[in-house]
């Protein structure tokens, strides 16, 4: 009976030994249930504020351009003188090229005359022929003419007004090279004229003045910007993966833009065409402007400024009902995005795929039940199939 109970104990110590020391085999683990909730996916960028419709002056002429009297937030209204420019004098001739001006305006006048020679000639011809077409189409009338011959005066007619119409041509040709010549010749007369002035083609405000002081100026060159400051748009760099699932109409959150609150917009259009930009660490990316219209409520934008910088985000994904893991507890596989969740006190590996992905949580779309827990920040230690102690924080 004695030798029975030893046994017993022996018995029993091992076993409490092998359950301590399985015990202490099992690794501890932080696990979260997956559980259903409101998700949302957002995409971040960097970009600009500006006026949506910019209207720049330019110089009409070339010259000098006198000092601009507006600055930078004036109002002007449509049709306002911003400017005026002195227009360039022209330089004189030297004794050489006035000879040869007056060659060629001598050529040109006798051209002229020649042209209008011709014009008479043709205005003779048309005539006669205007009158031989009378005479034919009173014989056919009479039936003492042939069609045929009818067909042929009238068919000499129409030749005889064309040639009129190309010799006036000419004469007009040959008037203008003939104008142009003694214009070559006419003594500058400099700023006879006076300035000329520049207006503004629409009313607002001017954002900015290109050129304040006085100075020479090419015909076409930007004297200042105007636009309503209030109109604004935000055009948000993105990378065109990220832009790719943006879509007009898409809620916007724009920060760092000098408020404490964020500004609401919503998405009006991704621009068609890409542009190459270097990052700071020096790699080159693909980007793409998003344009975003103001929302929320009316004057919310108005602290904003034309050129400042801003960060936003853009919503490319929203679930009301989604089943979510936390994003710590997801990883990539052999075989793509998996967890770990714990079933019977071991850690199983289950690939999953993902659907909306948030900073803290994701969204599991595919490969885990609710209510299933999966182990937080799992090791590269952790094997699939180990035994595992969960602790729920």
């Amino acid at each position: 009976m004695r030798r029975w109970v030893v046994l017993g104990a022996m018995v029993a110590l091992a076993l409490a030994g092998a359950a301590a020391v399985l015990g202490r085999g099992a690794a501890e683990v932080e696990v979260r249930r997956a559980a259903r909730g409101p998700i949302a996916e957002w995409v971040e960028g960097t970009g600009k504020a500006r006026v949506r419709e910019r209207h720049a002056v330019s110089a009409p002429v070339t010259g000098a351009l006198e000092r601009v009297e507006v600055h930078a937030g004036d109002t002007v209204r449509a049709g306002a003188v911003v400017a005026r420019v002195l227009p360039l004098t022209p330089t004189p001739l030297d004794p050489r090229a006035r000879s040869e001006a007056r060659a060629r305006a001598a050529a040109a006048t006798a051209a002229e005359a020649q042209a209008e020679a011709a014009l008479r000639r043709a205005r003779v011809v048309e005539a006669d022929a205007a009158r031989t077409l009378a005479r034919a189409r009173a014989l056919l009338a009479a039936a003492a003419l042939a069609p045929s011959d009818h067909d042929v005066a009238e068919a000499a007619a129409r030749a005889a007004r064309e040639e009129v119409d190309a010799a006036q041509a000419t004469v007009g040709r040959a008037r203008a090279e003939r104008v142009a010549a003694e214009a070559v010749l006419a003594a500058p007369r400099g700023a006879a004229g006076g300035a000329v002035p520049v207006a503004s083609p629409v009313a607002g405000v001017v954002l900015r003045v290109a050129q304040e002081s006085p100075g020479p100026v090419l015909a076409g060159t930007p004297v200042l910007e105007l636009g309503d400051p209030r109109d604004l748009e935000v055009a948000l760099e993105l990378l065109t993966e990220q832009a790719s699932r943006v879509r007009p109409g898409a809620e916007v959150e724009l920060t760092a833009w000098g408020g404490d609150a964020p500004l609401a917009g919503r998405v009006r259009r991704v621009e068609p065409s890409a542009f190459t930009k270097v990052s700071a660490l020096g790699v080159e990316e693909q980007r793409v402007n998003v344009l975003v219209d103001p929302a929320g409520a009316a004057g919310a934008w108005a602290p904003l400024g034309d050129g400042w910088r801003v960060e936003g985000r853009v919503e490319v994904a929203r679930r009301p009902d989604a089943l979510l893991v936390p994003a710590s507890s997801v990883f990539r596989g052999d075989r793509g995005w998996a967890v770990y969740a714990v079933e019977g006190g071991r850690a199983r590996l289950r690939p999953v795929r993902l659907g909306a992905m948030a900073a803290t949580e994701v969204e599991i779309a595919e490969g885990l039940a609710e209510g299933t827990p999966v182990v937080l920040r799992p090791t590269g230690a952790l094997r699939d199939g180990e035994r595992v102690r969960a602790r729920e924080p």
